[in-house]
């Protein structure tokens, strides 16, 4: 399986050692499906977008499988669904590398690239992938928008920039203006257990998306005309 990254030179090699239990996780992975990715997950979107959606880690059966964030698991479906009704994606989602799908704008990055057990990264691994994540951002200078999908991506996201975590509390739906300049919007990820239990609503996460889009037309100095359909 071979799949190419919109930032080449900012991904981790296909088998980084960095951290050694997701490096078993992941020989553990390859001896049970040969055929799955199971390998560090690339960025994936536009490398001029204006949006970076930071990520947590891949899910198991979604990206881990795959090799697209969040691609083949439920989390990838509300993600995608909003991306599309927000005009941020071409072609339809369908949980597939190959399904055809662009994003248009956009581009999501994974604070931690390898698949995590329970899907709980440690602190030294978030700190030890921190390089990458950190390159990818400064790659993207035409981001002016991040969302920030769980604390762990909020974290990831202001430490990159030099910023305090104490001067940036996480909270749904709150808006940071970071020391670069740029602009954090904070959301729960969109993981099953979060909206099987209520905690967010695709409604909740569309309205982080469109406070995204208002944020973007404020620094571009347009009127917003993007809704979602």
């Amino acid at each position: 399986m071979k799949i190419d990254s919109p930032l080449l030179g900012t991904e981790p090699p296909r088998d980084c050692r960095r951290c050694p239990r997701l490096v078993g996780l992941r020989a553990a992975c390859r001896a049970e499906h040969p055929d799955w990715w199971n390998a560090p997950v690339y960025a994936f979107g536009d490398p001029d977008a204006w949006l970076a959606i930071a990520g947590l880690a891949p899910g198991k059966h979604g990206a881990n499988r795959t090799g697209r964030p969040f691609t083949g698991d439920y989390a990838g479906d509300l993600l995608f669904e909003t991306l599309a009704a927000f005009g941020l994606s071409r072609g339809v989602y369908d949980g597939r590398i190959d399904d055809g799908l662009r994003l248009d704008g956009t581009i999501i990055v994974n604070s931690v690239k390898c698949l995590p057990p329970q899907n709980k990264p440690t602190p030294a691994e978030i700190a030890t992938c921190r390089p990458y994540f950190e390159g990818q951002l400064a790659a993207l200078p035409q981001v002016r928008v991040l969302i920030a999908l769980g604390r762990i991506a909020h974290d990831a996201a202001v430490r990159a920039v030099g910023g305090r975590l104490a001067a940036y509390r996480f909270a749904h739906g709150a808006v940071h203006r970071l020391p670069d300049g740029r602009h954090l919007v904070d959301s729960y990820h969109c993981s099953r257990y979060n909206t099987n239990t209520g905690r967010l609503t695709p409604v909740m996460f569309a309205d982080v998306f469109r406070t995204a889009v208002a944020l973007r037309d404020q620094t571009s100095g347009r009127n917003s005309s993007t809704t979602a359909r």
